[in-house]
């Protein structure tokens, strides 16, 4: 069974993080709720509560095929503090697998240097911030092991790229046709 990680910082937008982690499992995918902190529950940018499975712990690396990183204020500022974050991020490009990030959270990625001569999108005014990128203002971007998205908007589109990707576009066509989408 494929593995992803979708992790929680407080302030993360609920709906680019909860829509993940829905439609990720609708896709058999094994899909584990990661919080960046010490504590399960995480703080959404909308006073939405959510109990995580875990604790952030580098040593679930090699289980994983993707991570997912949504965006929302403060929480992409809060994912970008946190040096685990990062180095999970590096090492997934490293290896490349799978690293995706919706909203405000592709930023990440840029000021990392890792978007450097690939496609990415960002939310509305923050592509400033993928630096070196060739910014797109589709929906989903996709670059080799690379998913970015734009925002809320955009959540349902992205989970179809991410179980795309990990499965197969059958796979993800399913899954869209059950929930009524487009």
């Amino acid at each position: 069974m494929k593995k992803a990680a979708v992790f929680f910082a407080d302030g993360f937008e609920e709906i680019e993080a909860i829509t993940q982690v829905d439609l990720l499992k609708r896709a058999n995918i094994y899909t584990v709720m990661v919080s960046i902190t010490e504590n399960k529950l995480v703080e959404g940018a909308h006073g939405i509560k959510i109990n995580t499975d875990m604790t952030i712990d580098k040593n679930i690396l090699n289980d994983l095929d993707a991570v997912i990183f949504p965006g929302g204020m403060p929480g992409t500022e809060n994912l970008y503090k946190c040096d685990d974050v990062k180095e999970i991020i590096n090492y997934f490009n490293i290896n490349k697998k799978l690293i995706a990030a919706i909203c405000a959270a592709p930023m990440i990625f840029g000021q990392m240097g890792i978007l450097k001569g690939k496609k990415a999108c960002a939310y509305p005014g923050f592509e400033k911030y993928l630096k070196e990128a060739i910014v797109e203002y589709k929906n989903v971007c996709i670059d080799q092991n690379i998913i970015t998205s734009r925002g809320v908007g955009t959540a349902i589109d992205f989970a179809a790229a991410i179980i795309e990707y990990i499965n197969d576009k059958n796979s993800a066509n399913e899954v869209i046709k059950s929930i009524v989408y487009k």
